[in-house]
């Protein structure tokens, strides 16, 4: 199991929803915690309204989308904390669009954001891991990973990409010891779900999400997949007939 205790801790997209309540929970450790989004000034009001805080924080302003501010953001916490112990890569966002409307610079957004920082942070990461054979990268998909759900397909196709290259990582990184860990969470509420005009079934609160994740860190599971009935919904979507999930998608 891992001990959280004294571990050098990267959180991204930080200042809202999952990760600002990662954070939170996080900061409830003896730990030290980086804590990175586009808006610093928002990630430092928030640590204000911390309760219980034993963490040492450190806010980051960086855009995961960009090459240059991923990789002075791990500089800044190389020089203040040392090596990163476990990164969560929590950024993404979506912006539905139906498909009369669609703009592809918004669809390059959220492959930049959801996908490209990815790829991002594991050119910083993980050369240094794999030197002290040892890290944990922690990846946000999602159970909408399986099909290309109506007005969403390119939030669906980014999730797609980043899970099958979180799977690839964890195969390729295991013989270094380093843990990867797929989060795939159904529907959360959070400011970015607060969005959809459509319904979403068994919508989680957010505090009992970020419980379910930490869990499933601290037992490193291999893949953290919630809850249970979108899970069972989203495998049994992912093999029912091609015809028939384009009859159950009109209704969207």
């Amino acid at each position: 199991m891992l001990e959280l205790k004294n571990k050098n801790i990267l959180i991204t997209g930080a200042s809202s929803g999952i990760g600002l309540e990662l954070a939170k929970k996080f900061a409830s450790v003896n730990c030290n915690l980086a804590l990175l989004a586009r808006g610093k000034e928002v990630i430092d009001q928030q640590v204000k309204n911390f309760i219980n805080s034993q963490a040492k924080i450190l806010s980051i302003k960086c855009d995961v989308s960009k090459k240059d501010e991923v990789k002075s953001a791990i500089k800044e916490f190389k020089n203040t904390f040392g090596k990163v112990d476990v990164s969560i890569l929590n950024s993404g966002i979506s912006i539905p669009q139906k498909i009369i409307n669609f703009k592809s610079d918004l669809a390059k957004e959220i492959f930049d954001i959801n996908v490209i920082g990815l790829f991002n942070f594991a050119e910083e990461l993980i050369p240094e891991m794999i030197a002290n054979k040892n890290g944990w990268i922690v990846g946000i998909s999602s159970l909408a990973d399986g099909r290309g759900f109506p007005q969403n397909g390119a939030y669906c196709a980014s999730k797609a990409a980043a899970s099958i290259f979180l799977e690839s990582l964890r195969i390729e990184l295991k013989r270094y010891n380093i843990k990867v860990i797929t989060v795939k969470p159904g529907f959360v509420r959070t400011p970015m779900t607060d969005k959809n005009s459509f319904k979403m079934p068994f919508l989680m609160n957010v505090e009992k999400a970020a419980e379910i994740i930490i869990n499933g860190i601290k037992n490193e599971k291999r893949i953290i997949q919630f809850p249970l009935p979108t899970l069972i919904g989203a495998k049994l979507l992912k093999i029912i007939p091609n015809f028939l999930f384009e009859l159950i998608s009109k209704s969207y």
